[in-house]
């Protein structure tokens, strides 16, 4: 077992992990050997981590997963043993009773391609749903914090407020298309 002196605590992790992002990427704009190598690294890390998680039985495999960063390594090497949905409820579980301490409740609304939904309801008390100010801003921006730390391979979590379903975009129609109907003129 590793030395316990010698591990990093979360605070660390994070920096490291904001670094590593800036680092990577200076190396997306500079291809060449030293991006081969650490998609490479990455690669194998991945097959490591897959390796390991055939060995554990269901118990250690869910511990595993339960830690942030664990997790979150699983998810991006594709070998997370829970369904997207159910991390993001589960994260939206944990939100819940902030929300519904101002009077409004989260469901989960499902994924389209890498877009999660979740409906923000506003309840009795019209604390939290559509459009009722910062309050909503922070539980939208707290709502999509939570669901993309425990699913990082979505691209975005949209916020459907209570009642609302998604619009679908205006049609476009060419104005070169629209032409001009001719009026009859009447017989005189």
């Amino acid at each position: 077992m590793a030395d316990p002196a010698g591990r990093l605590a979360d605070p660390a992790v994070e920096a490291r992990l904001s670094r590593l992002d800036e680092v990577l990427a200076g190396l997306e704009h500079t291809p060449g050997p030293a991006l081969e190598a650490v998609r490479l690294l990455t690669e194998v890390y991945g097959e490591a981590l897959a390796r390991v998680l055939d060995g554990a039985d269901e118990r250690l495999g869910a511990r595993l997963a339960g830690d942030e960063l664990v997790g979150h390594l699983m998810v991006l090497h594709g070998v997370h043993p829970q369904p997207l949905a159910e991390r993001a409820e589960r994260a939206m579980e944990r939100l819940r009773p902030a929300v519904r301490e101002r009077g409004g409740d989260l469901t989960w609304a499902g994924v389209e391609g890498e877009v999660a939904r979740v409906r923000l309801d506003s309840g009795s008390k019209g604390g939290c749903g559509g459009g009722c100010g910062s309050g909503s801003a922070d539980i939208s921006a707290a709502v999509r914090e939570a669901v993309l730390a425990v699913a990082p391979e979505l691209s975005e979590v949209e916020i459907v407020p209570n009642g609302e379903e998604r619009k679908a975009a205006p049609a476009f129609v060419p104005l070169n298309t629209i032409k001009r109907r001719s009026v009859p003129q009447e017989a005189g």
